[in-house]
């Protein structure tokens, strides 16, 4: 089955060497194994992947004949390159930026203790797995799942109280349903100059309810001075952790859509 899409080439090309938004990942090809060449087509300007030459990501059509990345985690192994993916999107530098996209675990997943979602980050250096961020080195804003499906947002930042960065949760009743989709927002502002005035908000909506304040502060220090901005799309998604008592026992995967960067709404 061949999925069709409505946007030529060329329109992808102009929104990706302009730092105006809104811009997405336009998905493309066949149903079917996504091989690095289309990743480079769909993803341009990405200095690295992990995940993908390994052969762990596909594209699914569901719902409407929609695209979905779907990103198989492997048995006993942990982070995007062994267990997952990976890769870092640039967007253009944008003082303020939202994410959105929707996520579907599989029916039976397995949570273990955690793992990675997708985010956003910024600056001249990747300030994740155990680089913590000094204030100008970058920042990253992503998004977890916890044991039994619990969300989290999870956070590089200059006040970061620990090397792993820094975890805010949500609400204690959430729970990411398996098998069913999930629409994320994550907004992050950049601070002024040395002072802890940035902003990190998480919405998420579940089937049948409206959406949700999952997170907000607003009291980030993202930098110690205005040298870099919100600059990229942060696609992780993997088990982990530090070790292998985070990876899953099982085959499972994580099924994604609808990837759009946009200005901030109001909250």
């Amino acid at each position: 089955m061949r999925l069709t899409f409505l946007f030529a080439a060329a329109i992808l090309s102009v929104r990706l060497h302009s730092a105006d938004l809104p811009i997405q990942p336009l998905l493309s090809g066949p149903e079917g194994a996504y091989t690095v060449e289309r990743w480079k087509q769909d993803w341009p300007g990405c200095e690295f992947e992990d995940g993908v030459k390994e052969g762990h990501v596909q594209l699914k059509a569901r719902e409407e004949g929609r695209p979905w990345l779907r990103v198989n985690f492997v048995p006993g192994q942990i982070g995007p390159e062994k267990g997952g993916a990976g890769w870092r999107w640039p967007i253009g530098s944008h003082h303020a930026a939202e994410l959105s996209y929707t996520l579907r675990f599989n029916q039976d997943f397995d949570f273990v203790k955690g793992g990675k979602l997708p985010g956003l980050c910024g600056g001249p250096e990747n300030v994740s797995g155990g680089r913590p961020a000094d204030g100008a080195n970058g920042f990253s804003a992503r998004l977890m799942w916890r044991r039994d499906g619990r969300g989290e947002a999870y956070v590089y930042h200059k006040n970061q109280p620990e090397k792993y960065g820094e975890s805010f949760p949500f609400p204690e009743d959430f729970r990411f349903p398996p098998g069913k989709p999930v629409q994320v927002r994550i907004a992050v502002a950049m601070n002024t100059g040395g002072r802890r005035d940035g902003i990190l908000r998480v919405w998420t909506t579940l089937p049948g309810q409206g959406e949700r304040l999952m997170v907000e502060r607003l009291d980030m220090e993202w930098r110690s001075a205005e040298t870099f901005q919100v600059d990229s799309l942060y696609f992780e998604t993997f088990h982990g952790g530090s070790d292998n008592t985070w990876a899953p026992s099982r085959p499972c995967y994580c099924e994604f859509t609808d990837f759009k960067v946009q200005k901030p709404r109001e909250p």
